[in-house]
């Protein structure tokens, strides 16, 4: 028979440093809001099995949302983008994520991102620490330069193949070969947002020295990263959770860059501890 999923969609209209944007996101569960970031070049597809995770949403308002140029999202209305390059900055990102939850009335949420996504939490929390209760930095990095390339981009290439192509290397053999080929569909489907994304991810982002400087007693900090991950390593990632006062990193067994699309189970069962972890860190700072 049929299963109609509980997963809806909708859009809200966001207006940030001056642009009006369009921004498609899915939802279910309730509960605290747990808001999620896809990986650059991506879209919340990604998140699909976490959407649908009875145990997660019987606790948590999962939220995935596509970035704008990304999915469902369309470019800025008011504007004519198509004249300039799109360059994202951790300034418009982080503006556009702070916009988001204001629009969608989010209260105490916790914010996961994944791969450029891990490393706009890591600025959220060092920005506005006020903001959110933690944030799950997956496959992030204090720094990750190397991966803005013009290749991503030329006459003679088809990006979206060059961009799906690369997934592969960054999954763990152990994952299903199913959901890897879905990973890898994902990047196929993307825009030429990809580039752009990674202008933040290589270039932007740096938070080297600022670490110590965020405050860990409003926003706690729970590092997540893939033992076959080569882009932003777990020795990366300890790396930048020891820098944090009072951060957790855990490092996942047998998956890759892509914990949520390419072995949701395995992921499922990390993420379950990162999430127990700042109960006990948030009830701490209550009770103190």
């Amino acid at each position: 028979m049929a299963r109609i999923s509980p997963v809806t969609g909708h859009y809200v209209t966001v207006e940030v440093d001056g642009l009006e944007y369009k921004v498609f996101y899915l939802e279910n569960g309730t509960g605290q809001p747990l808001i999620c970031q896809h990986t650059a070049g991506c879209h919340n597809h990604q998140w699909r099995d976490l959407l649908e995770d009875e145990e997660i949403t019987a606790n948590y308002r999962v939220i995935a949302y596509d970035l704008p140029r990304h999915g469902k999202s369309d470019p800025p209305e008011n504007t004519a983008w198509w004249t300039e390059e799109y360059k994202l900055t951790a300034d418009h990102y982080a503006n556009f994520i702070l916009a988001l939850c204001d629009a969608l009335e989010l209260e105490n949420p916790i914010f996961m991102g994944s791969s450029f996504g891990g490393n706009i939490a890591l600025q959220l929390a060092y920005r506005r620490p006020d903001r959110f209760a933690a944030v799950i930095p997956v496959e992030g990095a204090d720094y990750s330069p190397g991966f803005y390339l013009d290749w991503w981009q030329h006459p003679h290439a088809n990006a979206a193949q060059v961009c799906a192509s690369g997934t592969w290397d960054l999954m763990a053999p152990q994952s299903p070969d199913a959901d890897r080929w879905k990973t890898w569909f994902y990047y196929t489907q993307g825009s030429e947002a990809f580039k752009g994304d990674l202008h933040f991810y290589s270039v932007d982002h740096d938070l080297r020295g600022k670490l110590g400087d965020i405050d860990t007693d409003q926003c706690a900090v729970v590092m997540l990263t893939g033992e076959y991950d080569y882009l932003t390593t777990p020795e990366d990632g300890a790396r930048t959770a020891s820098q944090i006062r009072n951060a957790d990193f855990i490092e996942m067994k047998e998956i890759g860059h892509f914990p949520m699309s390419e072995n949701y189970p395995v992921f499922a069962g990390y993420l379950k501890q990162a999430l127990e972890a700042i109960k006990t860190k948030k009830g701490a700072s209550v009770s103190s």
